[in-house]
């Protein structure tokens, strides 16, 4: 089993500071909370939230928005909230589409060959599982209340990488076989994780012309930061056009091209978090990979490797701000969505992750990693049950901001509970740990 590099842990403890200080702030002055969430940065016609939308958000929270500044003529506003959500998070879903595209593409990828196929028919188990019981009980509670809250099916589907490698590690051991599978269950529903964000929740009308320009940015900086100077290299072992290109220009090129791209989601109607997508497979990179978030990769000189490094730190500042700026949910606020979203994650998805693993590895006959038993997929899958992160980010985007979506987010932030089943799962099971 590979080392994973320590960000994994980082950012899971500054992520749940964050979200710890939000919680209690929301619960003793909520005004002040939804203040700050909602602080106008820039009154623009470019980016950033509908105005209505930001003024009604205020006034059903009992803020006047004629405190927070006058916005003239602007149709958007760029909140503290969008800010961290839409521009912010943009580089934690870059390094997370990183690991997921080196996975899928270079040599060695942990979502390529035989190796893969089991966790990844488990992750459509534990994808639809969550679904199937979100809205069957959603049908069941009557029509009034699935109309209301049909919309965050996507948000019990999510599985928190971090927080999951670490609870696995605590029932597995670190070099149990059941560590890596969850590992690679766990990118591998995040990568559907931010296909469905991109496919069923636009952040407004969808205007596809404007993918052009993510297209034409990723196609330009791939073609003369990265093609054109290998080309010119041909037959040069001193690649003295590469080199050249790589210390006068470094990652500036591609950042710009980022910008571009960014720019082109938000106009497109498409989640902007996502707009660095497309400039992540155009980084010269290493010829093989080593694992999701190996320390290795701390070693290697390739310039994606060296923007994963650079963005490391600030990206756990960055999952501090979204704890805070999105956890803060009153506990009143504690509704039907809470209970659907935790059945989902709870249920659904041991339940999920089992039938299809079992699926896969014993009537498909792809097999289980050496060592790993068919009962452990149940308790991977509880494991997996821990949302939190992306689900967070699934709810804020599923619900307009509200009762419903504070219930939803309060689901997603139970969901920590599953971490002490899984625990007394793998001791009931007989689990027996691998390592340290």
């Amino acid at each position: 089993m590979y080392r994973v590099w320590d960000f994994v842990t980082n950012y899971s403890i500054l992520l749940v500071l964050g979200a710890v200080i939000a919680l209690l702030w929301v619960n003793l002055d909520p005004q002040s909370y939804q203040a700050m969430v909602e602080y106008p940065i820039w009154f623009n016609d470019l980016v950033g939230y509908d105005l209505q939308r930001w003024q009604a958000t205020l006034a059903a929270h009992s803020l006047d928005p004629a405190g927070f500044g006058n916005p003239g003529g602007a149709e958007k506003v760029l909140t503290a909230h969008y800010f961290v959500n839409n521009i912010l998070m943009a580089f934690f879903f870059a390094i997370a589409g990183k690991e997921v595209w080196e996975a899928v593409v270079l040599k060695n990828g942990s979502l390529r060959g035989k190796k893969a196929a089991t966790p990844l028919v488990a992750t459509v188990g534990g994808i639809l599982g969550p679904i199937a019981v979100y809205l069957g009980l959603a049908s069941i509670l009557g029509s009034t209340t699935y109309d209301a809250l049909a919309n965050g099916w996507a948000i019990p589907t999510a599985t928190d990488i971090a927080f999951s490698y670490l609870v696995g590690r605590i029932v597995f051991g670190a070099g149990h076989p059941a560590v890596r599978f969850l590992l690679l269950l766990a990118i591998a529903d995040d990568a559907a994780g931010l296909i469905i964000l991109a496919v069923f929740y636009p952040e407004g009308e969808v205007a596809p012309i404007w993918l052009l320009l993510s297209l034409i940015s990723a196609v330009a900086v791939y073609l003369l930061a990265n093609w054109l100077p290998r080309r010119m290299d041909r037959g040069d072992q001193l690649r003295m056009h590469s080199t050249r290109v790589r210390r006068r220009l470094k990652w500036w090129p591609y950042l710009f091209a980022g910008v571009l791209s960014w720019f082109g989601f938000a106009q497109a109607g498409l989640h902007p978090a996502l707009g660095l997508l497309p400039i992540v497979p155009t980084l010269p990179h290493a010829d093989r990979a080593f694992g999701i978030f190996a320390e290795a990769e701390a070693y290697l000189h390739d310039l994606l490797n060296e923007v994963e490094q650079l963005l490391k730190h600030p990206v756990e500042i960055v999952l501090f701000l979204f704890g805070l700026f999105n956890a803060g949910v009153e506990f009143s606020s504690i509704g039907a969505p809470t209970w659907l979203v935790l059945a989902g994650l709870t249920l659904g998805k041991p339940l999920g992750v089992l039938l299809f693993g079992y699926i896969g590895a014993h009537i498909l006959r792809l097999g289980l990693p050496a060592g790993m038993r068919t009962v452990d997929l149940f308790v991977v899958g509880c494991v997996a049950a821990i949302g939190f992160t992306v689900s967070l980010f699934l709810a804020s985007v599923a619900f307009e901001p509200g009762p419903v979506q504070s219930a939803a987010k309060m689901g997603a932030l139970l969901s920590f509970g599953s971490a002490a089943i899984a625990i007394a799962l793998g001791r009931v099971t007989g689990v027996k740990k691998v390592g340290v």
